[in-house]
């Protein structure tokens, strides 16, 4: 316990209050700079200050020491902003948990060898309140990786953003049907403007920040006061959904884009028709205006871009070199030139006054929903489906880096006038705050390059194997983090891998339609499964330089999404996206058995402990009991709506545990069949689960970026662990406390379930 904490429990509960709202202040105000220090650099105070007053006052006690007249060392100022980078990166997590504290700032810094910080996270690791997830290794993004701050609040995807000139307010407009109003400097819960019966598709803002104009599916655009938050007029005119808006710099002219082919400018001064632009043949998907206000460009689905003059209406200018439908059009502030967004993946720079193409930017890969350009004209950010957004130089046209962290598309970017900061919005229902001028390097811990698939842990406990969509599979030391070796050689997604009970080899399957054996301490590849026509064969090579044999084994003609080694290490079970269940004689390379009854792709099998019986899970949403002796099909389990991507087995064989699309888990009863429980928490789908050697305790790995701990018996969850991306695959250890997980951003997680027992396979 720290003198802090000592001191803290002697008082009341009103001077305790008092005592965590004043003191930093009154330290900084009495230039005590090695006292504020700290405090700031105890957990205990964190953690008090945190669970009185909540994370945003947490966050602002450390601009105390950053902007009074507090003398700080060098080291000390780096370790606060350190500390308060962490704090402030999971904010949107401690909002809802604050029990999150201990392992997020372990996550983010565990890697800093600085002695304040790690005398600080000594303390969080004697954290026990309750039984949780401790970080091993740096798990999480740290303090300068990646966005400075998530905001969640909505419930559906983010489709548009507008910021004010100063960066200090940022609206979001829905699908959920609503715009939000967020405050940059206090980050305070942002006031919900309601009134569109339809999703949202783009929101604007005048230059003063005092208005907002929104778009949406039901045909209007609305007017709306963002101080008060209440909706001024409603424009009506378009006959089909409005799919963007623009206002003039001067704030007197609104332009909306339709489904209906058409665009409109409105009068936002007088109560007039609006002019009707009409010359698209497809719906008009774009829209901008040049910072005079005097032109506007527009851009449809009928693969052109039109330039306009917005006091007579009348088209100036059609260009129709493009190679597919533009979403989204930016132009730069001299107005001389425009930024295309386009679904074919690429950005393209034209010269407005010629009409003739400048510079083609190519390094997404799906298609590019917005673009914003910075103030002085000189960089440009993309936002694209494939979850990223880039910074470009304009003149160049060279990609200068790639922010990733959304875990789905993403829809919007905007920049303040002053360059700072830039938030994205995205349809994993959050907008993101970064730092453009920031030249932290974003990847810098070893990790894969692309979502980890699948983990195994060997019998002893002292490595685990992932696999992963970037191709490979690697190994790790489980005690220290560190990779040991990587396994190339699939051509496609790895999406599984088991070990042998006898720890020394690896079988991995992939989309590249192979399964491949490995040995696990040379990394050489053993065997090559391949199979076309159904007709299993093995080749052998030789490796000439050191006389190894490598044996190849072909896979099927399906991809292979799972397999499992029995007990006895001899057979193998791989399930298919053609909804086959296979059983594989490991040496020989034989298919022994097809077990066919499930009506889609079977995405993952569990062997039970004796290897009598072998339990598949499929997009059909079932399960599926086999006798793994006779291939006979005893049993069809039924519940779960939507597809079931992951089972796992007790180790007495008699209790199952299924996850699934629909956000839920099910206890099973193998013998009769019948559903015992249904675990409900997560918020997005289940991707993997397995249970515990003591056969009580379940972890489950999820998209909404969380693993929990279930107590088996009684159904509740007992801890859980929030990361930065989805999990995809999670494995414990035979210890029964030592966890492996991976998710989409190719992260290995190393974790240790703390306040619960130790067990080990013995016990």
């Amino acid at each position: 316990m720290s003198k802090f904490k000592e001191r803290l429990g002697k008082l009341s509960p009103k001077k305790r209050l008092y005592a965590l709202e004043t003191l930093p202040g009154h330290l900084a105000d009495s230039v005590q700079g090695e006292r504020l220090h700290q405090l700031l650099t105890d957990f205990d105070f964190i953690e008090a200050k945190l669970d009185a007053l909540g994370v945003q006052v947490l966050i602002e006690d450390y601009d105390l020491a950053r902007v009074s007249d507090v003398l700080l060392s060098e080291g000390q100022t780096e370790s606060l902003g350190l500390i308060q980078g962490a704090i402030r990166k999971s904010a949107h997590i401690l909002e809802k948990d604050k029990t999150q504290l201990a392992g997020h700032l372990l996550g983010r810094l565990l890697y800093f060898e600085i002695p304040q910080i790690q005398e600080m996270l000594e303390q969080a690791k004697q954290w026990k309140d309750n039984p949780w997830l401790r970080p091993l290794k740096t798990n999480l993004e740290r303090p300068g990786e990646g966005c400075l701050r998530t905001l969640t609040s909505h419930t559906g995807g983010i489709i548009s953003i507008a910021i004010t000139p100063d960066g200090k307010r940022v609206i979001s407009a829905s699908l959920d049907q609503t715009l939000k109003i967020w405050d940059l400097d206090i980050y305070s819960q942002p006031k919900v403007l309601i009134g569109h019966t339809k999703s949202i598709t783009a929101v604007a803002m005048t230059q003063d920040g005092k208005r907002a104009i929104s778009a949406s599916r039901d045909k209007t655009l609305k007017i709306w006061d963002t101080h008060n938050g209440r909706e001024v007029k409603t424009l009506i005119g378009h006959t089909d959904s409005v799919l963007a808006v623009a206002i003039a710099l001067h704030g007197k002219q609104a332009i909306s884009a339709s489904w209906d082919q058409t665009l409109k400018i409105w009068d936002l001064e007088s109560d007039s028709q609006p002019k009707t632009l009409i010359g698209h043949t497809q719906p008009v998907t774009a829209v901008a205006i040049t910072p005079d206000g005097k032109r506007a460009i527009s851009a449809s689905a009928d693969k052109t871009l039109k330039i306009w003059d917005t006091d007579s209406g009348i088209e100036h200018k059609t260009l129709t070199d493009l190679t597919d439908s533009v979403l989204a059009v930016a132009i730069a502030p001299d107005g001389k030139r425009a930024i295309l967004a386009s679904v074919d993946k690429t950005l393209k720079i034209w010269d407005l006054d010629s009409g003739t193409e400048l510079i083609n930017l190519t390094g997404h890969t799906h298609r590019v929903r917005a673009v914003a350009i910075a103030a002085d004209g000189k960089t440009a950010i993309s936002a694209s489906d494939d979850k990223t957004l880039k910074i470009w130089d304009i003149h160049s046209g060279t990609e200068l880096r790639t922010l990733t962290g959304h875990t789905n598309r993403v829809n919007a970017v905007a920049i303040a006038l002053q360059g700072k900061p830039m938030v994205s919005a995205s349809s994993d229902n959050t907008l993101k705050i970064w730092d453009i001028d920031s030249d932290t390097e974003l990847r810098t811990l070893i990790s894969h390059t692309d979502f980890v698939t699948a983990v195994a842990i060997t019998p002893d406990g002292k490595r685990a194997i992932s696999a992963s969509a970037d191709k490979t599979l690697k190994i790790w030391d489980i005690d220290t983090g560190n990779e040991l070796r990587t396994f190339i050689g699939h051509t496609d997604f790895v999406m599984a891998v088991a070990i042998a009970p006898d720890g020394m080899t690896v079988i991995s399957a992939s989309w590249d339609k192979t399964i491949k054996i490995w040995d696990i301490d040379s990394g050489i590849e053993m065997t090559y499964l391949t199979n076309s026509t159904n007709s299993w064969y093995k080749t052998i090579n030789w490796d000439i330089e050191r006389g190894i044999q490598k044996r190849n084994i072909t896979s099927s003609t399906s991809s292979v999404n799972a397999l499992a080694i029995a007990p006895n290490g001899k057979t193998a079970i791989f399930v298919s996206s053609d909804g086959t269940v296979n059983i594989l004689d490991k040496d020989s390379g034989m298919v022994l058995r097809t077990l066919i009854g499930h009506t889609n792709r079977v995405n993952a099998v569990a062997i039970a402990p004796d290897g009598k019986i072998a339990i598949s899970v499929s997009d059909d949403k079932t399960l599926k009991i086999w006798d793994t002796e006779t291939g006979w099909e005893l049993k069809t389990l039924t519940g779960h709506t939507e597809s079931v991507y992951a089972v796992a087995i007790a180790p007495d064989g008699k209790t199952a545990i299924s996850a699934s699309r629909d956000e839920t888990l099910k206890i099973w009863d193998t013998e009769t069949g019948t559903e015992v429980r249904t675990l409900t928490g997560h918020t997005n789908w289940v991707s993997a689960v397995v249970i515990a050697p003591n056969g009580q305790l379940a972890i489950s790995a999820s998209s909404d970026n969380t693993l929990k701990v279930w107590d088996l018996l009684s159904g509740k969850e007992v801890a859980s662990f929030s990361g930065d991306y989805g999990f995809e695959c999670c494995a414990i250890a035979p210890d029964g406390v030592t966890v492996v997980a991976g998710d989409r951003s190719g992260r290995v997680h190393f974790l240790r379930l703390e306040g619960v027992t130790q067990l080990t396979v013995d016990s």
